[in-house]
């Protein structure tokens, strides 16, 4: 189990966490959301361990979170790629690096989950679509057999029909992994759809923790009920409610 615990962060002179508390079990998702500036991506940096809080820990099964190897997919996909390496050696290069090996059988079980064609491991990253791109960045993600994921908006540079087909795969190969997800995102019907639990984030505090119908019936009143209402009048929780 992730267990962030009154965790304050700073950046600089400011403070970006304020007292943050959640959990998170293996094969479950946590949408975080929250305008920008919120303290979303200082988050994930923290949980990483590339921000050290000033306050409280962070851990995995009460070991520190490194321990764990989380994985990250990050919001722009070919950015997240070396321009001149081949995406099979990108996917490889953590792997290799660390000692393991991964089955080639794994890796075309991956494939067909994520629905990548065999040979697409062998172009750069300008080579292949956006969707493809972040589709690669998920199985980068996924190879080591991680088993906390972290994901940095991760439908954001894709269009409307891939970032369904896309929220979909993720879904899928969750329920067959078994990792636990924590998902950074504006969209507020994909949090909805797709999360456990929705904790909504505003200056760097939480202010709610809820399961999606908590927070599409009876929200917190204030900031929580205005991004509810905000979210129902552009229709991106009909769905959910």
């Amino acid at each position: 189990m992730l267990r962030v615990n009154q965790v304050w962060v700073k950046r600089g002179a400011a403070v970006a966490l304020q007292d943050i508390s959640l959990s998170l079990e293996p094969g479950r998702t946590l949408a975080v959301v929250g305008e920008s500036g919120a303290g979303k991506s200082t988050l994930i940096a923290a949980i990483l361990g590339l921000l050290r809080p000033s306050h409280g820990e962070i851990t995995w099964a009460g070991a520190p979170v490194r321990a764990c190897r989380p994985a990250l997919v990050m919001q722009e996909p070919r950015s997240a790629f070396n321009p001149v390496l081949s995406l099979r050696r990108s996917v490889m290069e953590p792997i290799v690096a660390s000692g393991g090996t991964i089955p080639a059988d794994r890796l075309c079980h991956l494939c067909d989950g994520l629905e990548l064609p065999p040979d697409i491991l062998d172009r750069r990253p300008t080579e292949v679509s956006i969707g493809q791109a972040q589709r690669v960045g998920i199985l980068r993600a996924l190879v080591a057999s991680a088993p906390l994921v972290l994901f940095d908006e991760p439908l954001s540079a894709l269009d409307a029909v891939t970032q369904k087909h896309t929220a979909r795969l993720i879904s899928d190969l969750q329920c067959e992994e078994g990792f636990a997800a924590l998902i950074v995102t504006h969209d507020l019907g994909y949090a909805a759809a797709h999360g456990d639990e929705i904790a909504v984030l505003k200056s760097g505090r939480i202010e709610e923790i809820a399961t999606p119908e908590q927070f599409v019936l009876t929200p917190k009143p204030g900031y929580c009920e205005q991004l509810r209402d905000a979210a129902l009048a552009l229709g991106a929780l009909e769905a959910a409610a």
